[in-house]
């Protein structure tokens, strides 16, 4: 597991998977656009933006979308369909880690972080890319985060752990993916743990998640 878990490992797990994983992630998650309706903003960030399905949503309510992903081949797949539907003169896609954030401090006004801190290879880490959502939030900024939780039906434990999930390509090649799975108490621990200021965390389809905002 130690190669798949470390950063290098993710990355060529996502390029490799990419064109396949970007036709199975076609539509925006229901808790996401819940949580942009009615915000707007100058500056929105995507962390972790795979594909891109959520950026377009999110650059309906801001005037430029920052995505931001580890891999350079799904960030193709995003900047793909973000000229397919419209937006792309909006949005622009930086290869880099969701614990070292290649933004600006103070600058963004709306941000996601959906799906992408289970991937990060340890607590420090992952509390790390909570630290760095903190520093780009602009004043009054707001974030949405979310994680697998043991609450998933394809789980039987009730706390934390570290495994691997393996993504089936269309000629049944197996590609292993590394995920830290939080039970609720461990992901309000990691978000009270950073400088983020904490509206409220909740579950919701098998994931945990948190309402967040910038340091006051």
């Amino acid at each position: 597991m130690d190669r798949v878990r470390s950063r290098r490992g993710v990355r060529e797990t996502y390029d490799r998977i990419a064109a396949h994983f970007a036709r199975t992630r076609a539509h925006a998650w229901a808790d996401v656009t819940d949580f942009l309706d009615g915000r707007k903003g100058s500056l929105g960030l995507d962390v972790g933006c795979g594909n891109g399905r959520h950026a377009g949503p999110l650059a309906e309510r801001t005037d430029e979308v920052i995505g931001v992903d580890v891999s350079r081949e799904v960030l193709g797949e995003a900047r793909r369909r973000a000229g397919e539907q419209g937006y792309a003169d909006s949005l622009a896609l930086l290869q880099g880690d969701g614990a070292r954030l290649p933004v600006r401090a103070d600058t963004i006004d709306i941000a996601l972080s959906i799906a992408t801190i289970h991937h990060l290879p340890d607590r420090s880490s992952r509390v790390a890319s909570l630290d760095e959502l903190a520093r780009v939030l602009a004043p009054g900024g707001r974030a949405l985060v979310s994680s697998w939780s043991v609450t998933h039906d394809r789980f039987e434990r009730t706390t934390g752990f570290d495994t691997t999930i393996d993504w089936t390509l269309p000629n049944d090649e197996t590609v292993p993916r590394y995920y830290h799975i939080y039970d609720r108490a461990e992901f309000d621990a990691d978000l009270t743990a950073s400088a983020l200021v904490v509206d409220r965390t909740y579950l919701s389809h098998g994931n945990c998640f948190g309402e967040v905002r910038a340091p006051e």
